[in-house]
């Protein structure tokens, strides 16, 4: 779990109503036969950092040596978030078969050897693994992040607070991860449940207001609880070097327009609850136990059966709940010129089903090379 982006600006010249965006993708590095991790970031990261069209900073370590990691540039329209992604993700997926291995972006390993992967070999890495025993070599998960621009941190509290109950949601969307060592879990987003084991991660608390989040995190790092700020597991948290707030909740997506889309969601959340923040209109009164809740069931059952309101925290079905969602951010997507990043591609994944859904078909139909096959052919965006 890396700590930040290597993003150098997020302020928009024109204000906080159109606020910038960037994304982070974390993928995996596959046996294009047996479909089980292979340890070769370095040389996939040497490969893609003489692609000309690839700037070296824009690769990244994860904790293991089967992982790597792409930070896009700061992006003010999704237009620019989709051509860096396509970018980044065909560097990358041709410099993985210059060393015999598949880029794929999915949110779990579906195959793994019982042997412990390889950690990346830097001392932080290795002071992780000492920390968290057994939890290091099951973190074979890949996320996705999304960096919205906010105009202060007293204001991106107000925002974190007014997301909570949204964060299920965007884990059902985005669930690509039902395969974990070579079984299928039951779950949508098996990711969520390992990531969850990580200390200080879920969904965040409530917090009173700035300060109260800055001593809140200053007590954390007293205790020895977290060592930096980058551990800090949330599943949406304030940057502690850039002035965006990050949404981490969502699973890597198989199809890059869909890591766009979501990308445009969350942005439109963000400009959305900022709005609601300063019409002074009161907070949804959801318990820590009822959005724990919320964000289990979406991991275990994605957009297949019912979802938690955000507001109320009761069940709907999640085709209504969704749909809702789009009429909620319809004024906002329109303003920023998202809606046709956004809507039709969100009605897609109803329709066809997000990655689990598609994951669990394909291996269905074509066994366990199919599976291989579709994922990394879809990760390299083919």
């Amino acid at each position: 779990m890396r700590t930040e982006v290597t993003h150098d600006d997020h302020r928009d010249p024109d204000g906080q109503d159109r606020p910038t965006v960037g994304v982070e993708e974390e993928y995996l590095l596959l046996d294009p036969d047996s479909g089980l991790p292979l340890p070769r970031v370095d040389a996939v990261r040497a490969a893609a950092g003489l692609h000309p069209a690839v700037d070296h900073a824009e690769l990244q370590h994860e904790l293991l040596q089967a992982q790597v990691e792409i930070a896009t540039p700061v992006c003010r329209d999704l237009a620019e978030v989709g051509g860096h992604l396509l970018r980044l993700r065909h560097a990358l997926a041709a410099a993985a078969e210059s060393t015999g291995c598949r880029l794929a972006a999915c949110g779990t390993a579906p195959y793994a050897e019982a042997v412990p992967p390889a950690i990346v070999d830097a001392p932080r890495y290795h002071s992780i693994r000492r920390d968290v025993s057994r939890l290091a070599d099951e973190a074979l998960i890949n996320g996705m992040h999304v960096h919205v621009a906010i105009p202060d941190p007293q204001t991106g509290v107000a925002v974190l607070n007014r997301l909570r109950g949204w964060l299920p949601v965007l884990i059902a969307l985005s669930a690509n991860s039902p395969l974990w060592y070579g079984s299928d879990t039951g779950f949508a987003s098996w990711r969520t449940v390992v990531f969850g084991r990580w200390p200080i991660s879920g969904i965040p608390p409530h917090f009173a207001d700035a300060e109260d989040y800055r001593r809140r995190i200053d007590h954390l790092l007293a205790a020895g609880l977290i060592r930096d700020r980058g551990q800090l597991y949330w599943q949406a948290r304030l940057s502690s070097r850039f002035p965006t707030i990050e949404l981490r909740a969502m699973d890597v997506q198989l199809r890059a327009d869909e890591a766009v889309m979501l990308a445009g969601l969350v942005r439109a959340l963000v400009v959305t609850k900022l709005r609601e923040h300063a019409a002074g209109r009161p907070l949804p009164d959801r318990t820590p136990e009822s959005l724990h809740g919320a964000g289990w069931h979406a991991a275990r059952y994605g957009t297949a059966t019912t979802l938690h309101d955000p507001e109320s925290g009761l069940a709907r079905p999640a085709a209504d709940l969704v749909g809702d969602m789009l009429d909620h951010l319809r004024p906002v997507l329109a303003e920023l010129g998202d809606t046709r990043a956004v809507v039709p591609l969100v009605h897609r994944m109803l329709r066809e089903g997000n990655g689990a859904d598609r994951q669990r078909q394909e291996l269905a139909a074509h066994g366990r090379s199919g599976l291989i096959t579709m994922i990394t052919q879809q990760s390299a965006a083919d």
